[in-house]
């Protein structure tokens, strides 16, 4: 068992959504999985399995920020082999052309953490989406008849950020929205030879002013989780313990 998790060997399935707040992983266990066991309880970070259309699926709480996010990702990786790891959080909309409730799919991310700036030695890494699980994502929105809204989103180390007056210049490259976990998820995925994707709904516009409750953040991101859910399921599997 890990450190942080404390899971037994087999408690933990290889496909696992990763929501930041542990409650939330809760409401998901709780509405999406039949049969859900929690399988942790260290910290109050909770994580549960139980079983989406025949198929064993966990959801573990991961903290905020990639300090927090990276520790629960290595020890999903490194010791219960998960295969699969779909963020399913929330982000703020940096442009207009994305609404509140938008499902942002994150194909990449930017940062203003040196985490990768320390293991590329200075070198600047590009953290990017498994693209089979973008694809079906991309895909499952559009078989619903919605539009995807796929971009780069910023993966920022400050919630209150000094200086917000920059993420104009990131906009006018292509960033879409800001959230604080998926740059080191997409580099822990590819360094670990795992599949990522960072799903987020749009919780507050910093353009518009517009925002949800912590209620609704915690329990009312539905079509989201369902996303997450249909997209692994529909991505093989490979080499799980």
């Amino acid at each position: 068992m890990s450190t942080h998790i404390g899971a037994e060997p087999g408690q933990v399935a290889p496909r696992a959504l990763f929501p930041g707040d542990p409650l939330r992983a809760k409401w998901i266990a709780e509405e999406f999985l039949d049969g859900a066991e929690c399988y942790s309880r260290v910290r109050n970070m909770l994580g549960f399995t139980g079983s989406y259309r025949g198929e064993q699926v966990s959801v573990q709480g991961s903290g905020m920020g990639q300090p927090s996010m990276a520790i629960y990702a290595n020890e999903l990786f490194r010791d219960y082999d998960v295969q699969q790891l779909v963020r399913v959080g929330s982000c703020g909309a940096l442009t207009e052309a994305v609404r509140i409730r938008d499902v942002v799919l994150a194909i990449s991310a930017a940062t203003d953490s040196a985490m990768n700036r320390h293991r590329f030695h200075g070198f600047d890494y590009a953290p990017t989406a498994d693209f089979a699980l973008l694809r079906t994502a991309h895909d499952a929105i559009v078989a619903r008849g919605g539009t995807p809204v796929v971009g780069q989103v910023f993966t920022s180390d400050s919630f209150y950020h000094p200086r917000p007056e920059l993420t104009a210049h990131l906009v006018e490259h292509g960033v879409v929205a800001v959230e604080m976990e998926a740059s080191a998820l997409y580099t822990l995925a590819a360094g670990y030879g795992r599949r990522a994707l960072a799903l987020c709904t749009v919780s507050d516009h910093i353009v518009t002013g517009e925002e949800t409750t912590s209620q609704e953040r915690e329990q009312t991101f539905a079509e989201m989780v369902e996303l997450a859910l249909e997209s692994m399921l529909a991505v093989p599997v490979d080499g799980a313990a």
